[in-house]
């Protein structure tokens, strides 16, 4: 395959290790980055490691499209010298896709409509090529599912849910199911450590409190930064999750695997420590065609972050819809319907 280009809108955290992953990943060539500051855009490749200072410390503390539409003035990707401030950053990579491969979406999305809208945008400019998001909220893929025909029309492959969980993990699932001929349940179980904390990540965090029991995303979008650390202070920095409505059910029902009802998913996050709280698992149980009854199990090894399991996948996740998208395959992918590429 050839060389990959690639835009990123959004240079929070998922952002900037995008940014950085891609560095290790000769064949892929960032050439666009913007967050609410400014634009920078060189279809000869960015300065990575420039762009990266430059955004250092650089959240979003809202979950909506101010997340990137308002200029800040000085800070993110403005005060990089490659850059430019601009009121319309999505609209000025939108004006630049004809030359973009792929799309990486790091935007924060409270707002449940928030990626489909973004996408609609590139289909409105008649963008023909990959978009790819790590939203974790399952009532977003039907949203995305309305568009597949725009998007086959105007030729875009989007890959939706493409990080660990869900994509990674999804896509493991999908694997550890092939052994059985009825799945009965799929858990997923996740362990993130974040020493560096609230400050540091708050458009994640702010998007996994929504899952917290008696919270819900309308209800976590109303609150200020300082209501949400909060929260995180109560919990002692440490998050439990139960049942989350990550979108691990619907893409892999849309799958085939199972149903939706028999996805679980929880974890947990501590912001006080880089150490996993627990080992990251994903449990497939189900019955084999001569009737014996199983339980297929993957780990991730506690040493690999959530950057690495994250990004690492989104940008391989990213890769395999390029060729995808190359030999015409264009609509609506998840992460268990493809295979991401290295």
């Amino acid at each position: 395959m050839n060389d990959v280009t690639f835009a990123v809108l959004g240079t929070g955290g998922i952002g900037r290790r995008t940014l950085a992953v891609s560095e290790h990943r000769d064949d892929l060539v960032p050439v666009a980055a913007c967050d609410r500051d400014g634009v920078a855009i060189d279809h000869d490749g960015l300065d990575v490691d420039e762009l990266l200072a430059a955004t250092e410390g650089n959240v979003a503390s809202d979950g909506g499209a101010s997340a990137v539409e308002e200029v800040g003035g000085g800070t993110g990707v403005a005060a990089s010298t490659q850059a430019v401030p601009t009121d319309t950053p999505i609209d000025d990579v939108v004006a630049e896709s004809d030359a973009i491969d792929a799309v990486l979406i790091a935007l924060p999305n409270l707002e449940h409509d928030f990626v489909p809208r973004v996408a609609d945008r590139f289909v409105a400019a008649d963008y023909s090529g990959v978009l790819v998001d790590v939203l974790k909220r399952s009532r977003v893929i039907g949203m995305l599912d309305d568009r597949a025909d725009a998007f086959e029309e105007h030729g875009v492959t989007f890959v939706c849910g493409a990080g660990a969980t869900p994509g990674f993990l999804t896509g493991a699932a999908a694997l550890a199911a092939q052994s059985f001929v009825e799945v009965e349940a799929v858990e997923i179980w996740w362990g993130v450590g974040l020493e560096s904390g609230y400050e540091d990540n708050r458009g994640t965090v702010r998007e996994d409190v929504a899952h917290l029991d008696g919270y819900d995303v309308e209800t976590i979008r109303g609150m200020s930064d300082d209501e949400i650390e909060a929260i995180v202070d109560e919990h002692d920095g440490v998050l439990e999750f139960r049942d989350m409505a990550h979108a691990d059910d619907v893409l892999l029902e849309r799958a085939g695997i199972c149903d939706a009802e028999d996805v679980t998913v929880g974890g947990i996050l501590d912001l006080t420590s880089d150490e996993k709280p627990t080992t990251t698992t994903v449990r497939v149980t189900g019955t084999t065609f001569d009737g014996a009854r199983g339980t297929n199990v993957f780990r991730l090894d506690d040493a690999t972050s959530m950057a690495a399991n994250v990004n690492g996948p989104a940008l391989g996740y990213l890769k395999a819809a390029v060729g995808r998208n190359r030999a015409g395959e264009y609509g609506v992918f998840g992460p268990a319907e493809l295979m991401p590429e290295f």
